[in-house]
């Protein structure tokens, strides 16, 4: 398609410019456009297809440690917002430079819009779990964007060439009327409502194939074993804690996926095969007819720094995962249950703990009475107490391969964090909140702690510099979940700060060494300073 404009005397003439503000809006046009197309076949071969989410994918793969622990500890659960809105900015002026820089000429623009959808083809040919139909979509994607550039990018330098000839006719000329002008803001009007359509259209799409009614379907599970009840005296929230429970729509939330996969328990399957006797194929149906059991369990991410809030407790109800492993039969040498979500997040067991029946591993179809939410791991996930979720809690989990440490490295392993990750005993301060003004004379501190699988002997307060005393613990629910504890101490007015450590079963006494997330989870004690006046 040529934008070289012909004089009136057959000649051929210089090629026009286009102004600044148009020559941008060509370039976020056709970037939203190619979102659009890729956005809507996305939506028939797989929703991570779309270039926009595989190119976020890959972003978030290829993000060091560092930076992810920042963006967790900055943003929290809306990292993954942020990130998606940086993309969105940072493609928007990239956009808008590659229209500029096509002032003259489309050429520029062109090859930067290729390289775009080029970049999208290898995003999602790299990414684990999408097929080869899913390169359709950002094939719709340059397709759409290139075409889209090259019309309106013509239709610009039309007007731009008929804007310069009335800037040459001769003063008090009576210019004629611009139809170039007309059929740019026209095309430019059309592009930006057909992009806004085709995208909602994918966005309907995707939404039909939502496993929110597959999980509302579901109803209530029958238990063969159900939780014991959690004790009245085993958490204080009248003094700062968290309620024992926490309810799902609090439970924390750290995992790599965009956007939460939707898969419906009646599609769901799950593979167990390597290293066993004999591979085993379930689907949703085999595990809900088993015995199911309703444990209690806290769950921690490796993410959480001293004193953070990534740790939550619910009652998890599903089969236990040991004796799924031994009717597939184990074989002797394994040491690693390699497990894979339904967006292709890989996840490292230790075998050993996944077949200790004084951990309890399961796999967990229900999470505090309903089904698991989807974006908890709905249908099914693996919850494995007393690990960090890196090598414990695969959600939407599709395939477990039983192999050795040498033969696969799951996803974190490739990322330098460590290949064992126990949860190390901690504790958290959850009152007084930090920089609080408080009322000089008895001040209550409370908090919880955590030694899973091991059990919490005791926790420690210390005022200023002054001795370590004794907290009040809540009552014990089981050795895999946090216990509360309390105390009231004799604040005088003035500055102060207060630091706890707690004891587990072991005799382990949580360290003042401070350390890092990475490679297997934070240590220090947690500090709160507060005034009392």
């Amino acid at each position: 398609m040529s934008t070289d404009v012909t004089a009136v005397d057959g000649t051929q003439d210089h090629k026009p410019r286009l102004s600044v503000p148009v020559a941008a809006l060509v370039g976020v046009l056709a970037l939203a456009s190619a979102l659009a197309a890729g956005h809507l076949v996305a939506a028939f071969v797989g929703l991570n297809a779309s270039p926009y989410l595989a190119v976020g994918n890959s972003a978030i793969d290829l993000t060091p440690s560092w930076l992810k622990d920042f963006a967790i500890e900055t943003f929290g659960d809306k990292d993954k917002l942020v990130l998606l809105a940086s993309m969105a900015v940072v493609m928007v002026v990239l956009a808008a430079i590659a229209g500029v820089l096509s002032r003259r000429s489309a050429l520029i623009g062109t090859v930067l819009i290729a390289v775009f959808g080029l970049i999208g083809m290898v995003a999602v040919f790299n990414r684990p779990g999408l097929g080869q139909l899913s390169l359709l979509a950002p094939v719709a994607s340059l397709v759409a964007g290139v075409l889209v550039f090259r019309w309106l990018h013509s239709l610009a330098m039309r007007r731009a060439a008929a804007v310069e000839r009335d800037a040459s006719t001769e003063e008090g000329q009576e210019e004629s009327g611009d139809p170039n002008r007309r059929r740019f803001l026209v095309g430019a009007g059309g592009v930006a409502v057909g992009a806004g359509v085709v995208g909602l259209g994918g966005q309907l799409v995707s939404g039909v194939r939502d496993a929110s009614a597959s999980r509302a379907a579901i109803g209530a599970f029958e238990l063969a074993e159900k939780a014991p009840p959690i004790p009245a005296d085993a958490a204080f929230p009248k003094l700062g804690t968290p309620p024992f429970i926490t309810p799902n729509n609090q439970f924390y939330r750290v995992d790599t996926a965009l956007v939460v996969p939707q898969v419906r328990a009646e599609d769901w399957s799950l593979r167990i095969h390597g290293m066993v006797d004999r591979e085993i194929t379930l689907d949703f149906d085999d595990i809900r007819n088993r015995p199911l059991i309703e444990r209690t369990i806290t769950m921690t991410c490796v993410s959480n720094p001293v004193g953070g809030e990534y740790i939550s407790t619910a009652n998890f109800i599903g089969i236990e995962l040991r004796d799924v492993l031994n009717e597939a039969g184990v074989r002797q040498g394994a040491e690693q249950l390699f497990s894979t979500s339904e967006d292709g997040w890989t996840c490292g067991t230790p075998v050993e703990a996944a077949l200790d029946p004084a951990r309890g591993a399961m796999l967990a179809i229900g999470m505090n009475g309903e089904p698991l939410p989807l974006e908890h791991g709905f249908p099914v996930r693996m919850v494995i107490p007393g690990l960090y979720g890196y090598v414990s809690a695969t959600k939407w989990v599709r395939d477990m391969e039983i192999t050795t440490w040498e033969a696969r490295n799951a996803y974190w392993l490739n990322r330098d964090w460590a290949e064992r990750a126990p949860i190390k005993t901690m504790s958290r301060i959850d009152a007084p909140k930090g920089f609080a003004n408080l009322s000089a004379g008895k001040v209550v501190v409370a908090g919880i702690a955590w030694a899973q699988t091991i059990g919490i002997a005791k926790v420690e307060v210390r005022l200023d510099d002054g001795p370590w005393q004794e907290a009040e613990l809540g009552a014990v629910v089981n050795d895999r979940t946090w216990r509360m504890w309390q105390i009231a101490l004799d604040v005088p007015p003035g500055n102060h700060k207060v630091i706890s450590r707690a004891t587990d079963e072991s005799g382990y006494t949580q360290t003042e060494e401070r350390v890092g997330t990475v490679p297997d989870g934070a240590t220090g004690q947690p500090t709160v300073v507060f005034n009392t006046a």
